[in-house]
């Protein structure tokens, strides 16, 4: 009878075992990660996300290659990482940060629950400007109450919700003019003279986009919108400035609050805790890679990454809004609210 030592014995199970699980670190050899945009080609995002998956790669282990795949619905891109992406690490997205409200505004086209979601950080935090092309008879904020503005807007995004928004708790005379897919179409509808302006995009991405707008005054900035002033934009009022109640202030807070997370990126969930953690530190690390870190500053794309944990406060706050202000900020989205 032959005997086994213990060494022998554990060397013999091992081999008729299963395979283990394949480690975190080791997983992403030879496969290829997606990050999904919720936006149009050519925008802040679109570029944003471009340039993150340049380098991406080099902090996580394995070394994936990286591609980047455009659902211009910012709510479909949501529906799909929440629903249908793959549950593996292997496809994350750079959403828009509309998402973090569209439920108080679309109940019924979203199917996505913002707490569930991983949260990986955000790109950036933003500040809204509101602009008008030179020939617009629109030169300080105070002409947004006295003078219509026709501005292009994307459906249930930034330059269609905030200028309805505005009307309804301040006053502005905006008249949005929607359908377009991205911020970069609106631009390009600004010069053709199909529009008067944008109520909403983000100083770093009208910076990125269309630098020669503020280097041949092409524009006039009308006012700025976020819980802070962008200290490049000096003394230009804030939309905040012209509330005139404490209820609606607070309304106005929450849209605003979004901006914090203004590049979300996300994993869907049920993605194992040990890949969300892989993620999350190769968000952190890219954020300090000067390779990445040059080619955004060339590309005039600014970057400050809020952490996950940042993030998920802002979540928090927003999962917990009292009814009342919920019920307000969806009204402020009526039709014919100040109108």
């Amino acid at each position: 009878m032959i005997k086994l030592s213990g060494a022998a014995i554990a060397l013999t199970l091992m081999a008729w075992s299963p395979a283990a699980p394949v480690a975190a670190q080791d997983f992403y050899g030879g496969k290829r990660l997606t990050i999904i945009v919720g936006a149009g080609p050519g925008g802040g995002y679109d570029l944003q996300a471009r340039i993150a998956a340049r380098h991406l790669g080099r902090h996580i282990p394995g070394n994936p290659a990286i591609i980047v795949q455009n659902i211009p619905s910012r709510i479909a891109a949501a529906n799909v990482m929440f629903s249908t992406a793959m549950k593996d690490g292997t496809t994350i997205a750079l959403l828009q940060r509309g998402i973090l409200l569209a439920k108080l505004l679309y109940p019924t086209g979203v199917r996505f629950e913002i707490e569930k979601f991983h949260w990986l950080g955000s790109l950036n935090s933003e500040t809204a400007v509101t602009l008008a092309w030179h020939t617009a008879p629109h030169k300080t904020a105070k002409d947004l109450f006295d003078k219509e503005l026709i501005v292009g807007g994307i459906t249930g995004v930034d330059p269609e919700t905030t200028p309805r928004i505005y009307n309804s708790l301040i006053g502005t005379k905006f008249k949005v003019v929607t359908g377009y897919n991205s911020t970069a179409q609106i631009a390009l509808a600004v010069e053709r003279g199909e529009v008067q302006g944008i109520a909403d995009w983000s100083w770093s991405s009208l910076k990125a986009v269309r630098p020669n707008w503020l280097a041949d005054k092409q524009i006039t900035l009308l006012m700025q919108g976020a819980l802070k002033n962008e200290p490049e934009l000096g003394a230009l009022p804030n939309a905040l400035d012209f509330i005139k109640n404490e209820a609606d202030r607070k309304v106005m807070e929450l849209h605003f609050t979004q901006k914090t997370a203004a590049r979300p990126l996300v994993a869907p969930p049920e993605v194992s805790e040990e890949r969300v953690a892989l993620l999350r530190r190769a968000f952190e690390s890219l954020a300090k890679d000067r390779e990445f870190l040059a080619e955004m500053d060339k590309a005039k794309m600014e970057f400050g990454f809020v952490p996950a944990a940042e993030i998920e406060k802002v979540v928090a706050q927003i999962v917990s809004t009292p009814p009342d202000i919920a019920d307000r900020y969806g009204k402020a989205f009526a039709p014919d609210a100040g109108r």
